[in-house]
């Protein structure tokens, strides 16, 4: 026997659409860390100013936390410079800058996946809201 699942309220977000949202927080997390990690520590290129490619990554952390659609929005399409990043830092390095740069690669298909699936169920359960 399954329990019945209480009713959301307007107010409150799909379930899909808190799901995604950690889940693009978890792996944007996931993205600054290796992206800083990567450059320091594991596979620095030189003196560790690589790492403020970053810094437009760690600007997004506060919109996703708060739900704005416009950072999702904007992330996606920021994601694309750090997923060719990978591309070519994985067919152009050996070792571990090559296993980085797949992991990067990885990293940045399921946050744009995440970011995609959020402003459709976002959209979806506003304009339900205003029917």
């Amino acid at each position: 026997m399954t329990l019945p699942t209480p009713p959301e309220s307007p107010l409150t977000p799909p379930a899909v659409v808190r799901y995604t949202r950690a889940a693009a927080l978890a792996a944007l997390l996931a993205l600054i860390a290796l992206g800083l990690a990567w450059e320091l520590w594991l596979a620095p290129t030189g003196t560790g100013t690589l790492a403020l490619k970053v810094l437009p990554l760690v600007l997004c952390v506060a919109g996703l936390w708060r739900h704005r659609m416009y950072t999702f929005r904007w992330l996606s399409l920021l994601l694309w410079l750090y997923f060719m990043e990978g591309v070519i830092r994985a067919t152009t390095e050996r070792g571990v800058s090559m296993v980085l740069a797949i992991l990067e690669i990885a990293l940045c298909i399921v946050l744009f996946a995440c970011c995609a699936v959020y402003i459709r169920w976002r959209l979806r359960s506003t304009a339900a809201a205003h029917a």
